[in-house]
């Protein structure tokens, strides 16, 4: 069974992250890919601390808080990652870029897709993600989602993407679980 969990990267309470990725979710099941199993994994569901270790805090024990154990385990359980990011200042928000410093290992050798959305399609974010990405070793796919907070939300906080993102989001979905099941063998 590959898994590929559908990231949720921001945390902010006024988020419509978790709309897009609800809607990631649903694209992914209509597919019907055998052997693939698709979950969302929010962020806000792990009590991860500002990284402030020495080192990123799984690989050191006595470091780790509950809340990074669990991120760890999460994630190191993960074959695969569908990223849904906001664009915040060019970037990411600081809550996803926490969430992935706070680790290490767990990433590597793993596939990930990227959706973003902002006022500007969320392609800074994207490009940030992904070069964040190459430095702990996951392969990012291409082509990435993006979504218009000014065409796609119904006041900027209702999704209701246009049709014509589909084709781009299902190619994100089968792209990162072609990848993620091929990357399965090099950790093996």
């Amino acid at each position: 069974m590959t898994k590929i969990g559908i990231i949720i990267g921001s945390t902010r309470d006024a988020r419509v992250g978790n709309q897009v990725a609800e809607f990631v979710l649903n694209r992914a099941n209509a597919q019907n890919i055998d052997g693939v199993d698709f979950e969302i994994v929010d962020l806000k569901d792990f009590d991860i601390p500002m990284f402030n270790e020495p080192f990123p805090t799984a690989m050191l024990e006595e470091y780790s808080s509950q809340g990074v154990k669990d991120w760890s385990e999460k994630i190191d359980g993960l074959d695969g990652f569908i990223f849904v990011t906001p664009e915040y200042n060019k970037s990411i928000p600081a809550s996803l870029k926490n969430a992935i410093d706070n680790l290490a290992g767990e990433w590597a050798n793993k596939s990930a897709g990227i959706v973003a959305y902002g006022s500007t399609l969320g392609v800074a974010s994207a490009l940030s993600l992904r070069q964040i990405f190459s430095n702990l070793k996951v392969a990012t796919v291409s082509p990435f989602g993006s979504f218009s907070l000014f065409t796609d939300f119904e006041n900027m906080s209702t999704f209701k993407p246009a049709e014509i993102h589909n084709a781009t989001i299902d190619a994100v979905i089968t792209d990162t679980v072609a990848w993620a099941t091929a990357l399965k063998t090099v950790r093996a």
